[in-house]
């Protein structure tokens, strides 16, 4: 296993809920990249390698409007291949789940995508088959959608354009499959929770974030997703996936005009009605505490943290930079050259902001021998606690800068990368010059800049410790 590195920005990292990842999407994620290769397969070779290494952008423009229906629209005109990518996200993350319906946003998402419109999940599958369409859909606590990727081509855009269509407005919902798929939930949540990984992502998530709605996925329960019914999904979708809630974002081989007309097709059919009410604020962080958790693995996971980022924040940058110096920066990183590299007890560890609509998490993270345990709590905390007092020193600060500056333009060096981008850029109505300016925003932070925000951001007398593994006494981190 590499050393992770965790920087920013992170803005395709999208994921199901920690106990859902692996099997929700699994039926069309198994509709992958192959079809669509052997459906360029007309195609010179030269233009297929263009494809899987396009060269990176100075700039994107980037344009944007709302549909009639009030969805809002981004998109980059590019005729360089014959390709078209399209994602269409909603306010329906598992944040919306209601008070005791746990589970429901994910399990409306997932099920959408298995039988609509005229056709069952097998007919979906076949026609987007036909046509070498790569289709699949994504989760987290904010949003809930769908991307599509299929040959620009009239007959083949058609097809694919279809299936999203129905997927979106016309979902069967069927009691057949939403049985099916409570069972392997069920199933999924069972062996999940044997993992000290899933125990200790759970029990971090509500350590700082508590009955906030950011906790909603790790509070799903066995129980509780077996009395969910086909019309909780249904009025999940009415209440959530309307045209309000809907940001589209299309990147290829389109005009503006037949860009418009897509968005206007994909948002003519959703319910009606208004936008989702705000994800509320997190409330300040209480006091942190030390929780240890036993289990029968034979290292302790270490998580570590507090709500720490949005997506908008005035402090994006400065924490930014500063965790790449602090755990994000892989073996440049002063926490694994603490941890790692000076005392040995870790083969990796790292630190991220993960930003969202409100506060998303701040995390350090590592695994150690169980007798280890204490010691890495303290390490971790005293190198946490040095950072946030002193800041950086003036060769890191320049190390980071150049590295995160120099290696940004291999995020944007294909349209899957800048597709992920876009949709964020929209989904979080973000400038529209976001791309285009980070590297200026990252040459400006200053170590006063980041001593600052880390002080006010990160108080180290509000991080959360979550051990899962570790001393059954728990004096670990006291």
């Amino acid at each position: 296993m590499s050393a992770k590195h965790h920087t920013m920005p992170s803005f395709p990292r999208r994921r199901e809920s920690i106990l859902f990842c692996n099997f929700l999407d699994s039926r069309f994620r198994g509709n992958d990249d192959r079809g669509f290769f052997r459906a360029l397969g007309r195609l010179a070779w030269p233009l297929l390698f263009a494809l899987i290494a396009l060269p990176a952008q100075a700039a994107l423009d980037i344009q944007h409007w709302f549909t009639s229906q009030g969805a809002r629209v981004v998109f980059i005109e590019n005729h360089d291949l014959p390709i078209l990518d399209v994602s269409a996200d909603f306010a329906a993350g598992s944040a919306y789940d209601p008070p005791g319906k746990y589970g429901v946003a994910s399990l409306t998402r997932h099920l959408m995508s298995l039988g609509a419109g005229p056709w069952n999940e097998r007919r979906i599958a076949e026609r987007l088959a036909d046509v070498g369409a790569v289709f699949s859909g994504s989760f987290d606590a904010d949003r809930g959608g769908f991307e599509l990727r299929t040959l620009s081509s009239p007959a083949e855009r058609e097809q694919a354009l279809s299936v999203l269509e129905a997927v979106l407005q016309k979902p069967h919902f069927s009691k057949a499959v939403l049985e099916r798929e409570k069972a392997r939930t069920i199933a999924s949540l069972k062996e999940a929770r044997t993992q000290p990984e899933v125990v200790g992502g759970e029990a971090f998530q509500i350590a700082i974030y508590g009955a906030h709605p950011y906790a909603a996925a790790s509070r799903v329960s066995e129980a509780g997703v077996a009395k969910l019914t086909r019309a909780d999904l249904v009025e999940f979708h009415r209440k959530h996936y309307r045209a309000q809630n809907l940001s589209i974002a299309i990147l290829g081989d389109v005009s503006r005009a037949e860009a418009e007309a897509m968005a206007e097709r994909l948002a003519r059919g959703l319910p009606a009605g208004p936008a989702s009410a705000a994800i509320p604020a997190v409330a300040a962080n209480p006091a942190g505490k030390v929780q240890v958790l036993p289990h029968h693995a034979t290292q302790s996971h270490l998580f570590m943290g507090l709500p720490g980022l949005k997506r908008d924040d005035a402090d994006y940058f400065p924490l930014l930079v500063g965790n790449y110096i602090l755990g994000g920066g892989g073996f440049d990183s002063r926490l694994m050259k603490e941890v790692r590299q000076r005392r040995g007890l870790a083969y990796s560890t790292y630190s991220y902001f993960s930003p969202m609509a409100e506060l998303g998490p701040f995390q350090i993270g590592l695994q150690t021998k169980r007798e280890s345990t204490d010691e890495a709590v303290r390490v971790v905390r005293e190198t946490l606690q040095g950072f946030i007092e002193q800041g950086p020193s003036e060769a890191e600060l320049a190390q980071a800068k150049n590295n995160m500056i120099g290696g940004f333009p291999l995020r944007l060096d294909s349209n899957k990368k800048i597709m992920g981008y876009l949709s964020v850029i929209g989904f979080y109505r973000l400038p529209l010059d976001w791309l285009d300016r980070y590297p200026e925003a990252v040459a400006a932070v200053t170590r006063e800049d980041i001593v600052r925000a880390f002080r006010q951001r990160v108080p180290l007398a509000a991080v959360q410790t979550v051990i899962v593994g570790g001393q059954a006494d728990g004096a670990a981190g006291k």
